[in-house]
């Protein structure tokens, strides 16, 4: 079953998100604050593909939720529901682990796009085949396809479920220049239609994570006027 919790405190607006996503059929938990979302996530025993969280809130806000999310799971997806004045809220939800955002006013059809498009890439991960040999090493870099892992030097940095498809598209491409496009069209799918920047921040995000001084990465480089490439 396709399990969501959608975490936002206006009601209208969540039972508007339950119905659609209950008709596309998704199976809903509904918090109405980010402290019954956390209650919900901590006694949930079954788990959830994706978080659907509403950025401002009174008391715990989403990006604070998410932040607690992932401190101890990196495989759920997590969507941020932004207002179009929230430009700073969206970047720093997607620095503290989100994998996308949705911005308010959404029609049904952008939300389920959404959903949809992100319970794919959660699934498809969670399938993909694990032998023992799947491993890509770069360097100093080691990624077990196997056990979800990314090892720099044998010490573990912990990734999000999109965070590792965008490492292992770099692996499987080192040294080569990678359109912004491209990376969004295969770590996102061709179907999605958000903004590019989405690839920025999760660069950022990255190079947070693996570079020694993140401000001159060395691993991963930008390329003026193209896009991003890793460099062994």
């Amino acid at each position: 079953m396709k399990r969501i919790l959608i975490v936002e405190d206006e009601t209208p607006i969540r039972e508007f998100e339950a119905i659609n996503l209950q008709r596309a059929g998704y199976e809903t938990v509904e918090a109405d604050c980010g402290e019954t979302a956390l209650e919900i996530l901590k006694s949930d025993v079954i788990g959830f593909d994706i978080a659907l969280l509403d950025i401002m809130m009174p008391g715990i806000s989403g990006i604070e939720v998410c932040k607690e999310i992932r401190k101890t799971n990196n495989s759920i997806g997590i969507i941020m529901l932004t207002a179009k004045s929230q430009e700073m809220d969206k970047i720093s939800g997607l620095m503290t682990g989100a994998d996308d955002y949705v911005t308010k006013p959404f029609s049904p059809a952008e939300l389920l796009a959404r959903v949809d498009s992100l319970y794919r890439r959660v699934t498809v991960q969670k399938e993909k085949p694990r032998e023992d040999a799947n491993r890509l090493v770069c360097g100093e870099f080691v990624l077990d396809l196997r056990r979800r892992t990314l090892t720099k030097s044998g010490k573990n940095i912990e990734l999000t479920q999109v965070e590792f498809q965008m490492i292992e598209y770099f692996f499987n491409h080192h040294d080569e220049a990678l359109m912004r496009d491209e990376i969004l069209k295969e770590v996102w799918g061709e179907s999605y239609y958000g903004e590019e920047k989405i690839v920025d921040v999760n660069i950022r995000r990255l190079r947070m994570k693996i570079e020694e001084d993140p401000s001159v990465p060395k691993h991963l480089v930008t390329v003026w006027g193209m896009g991003y490439k890793w460099n062994t």
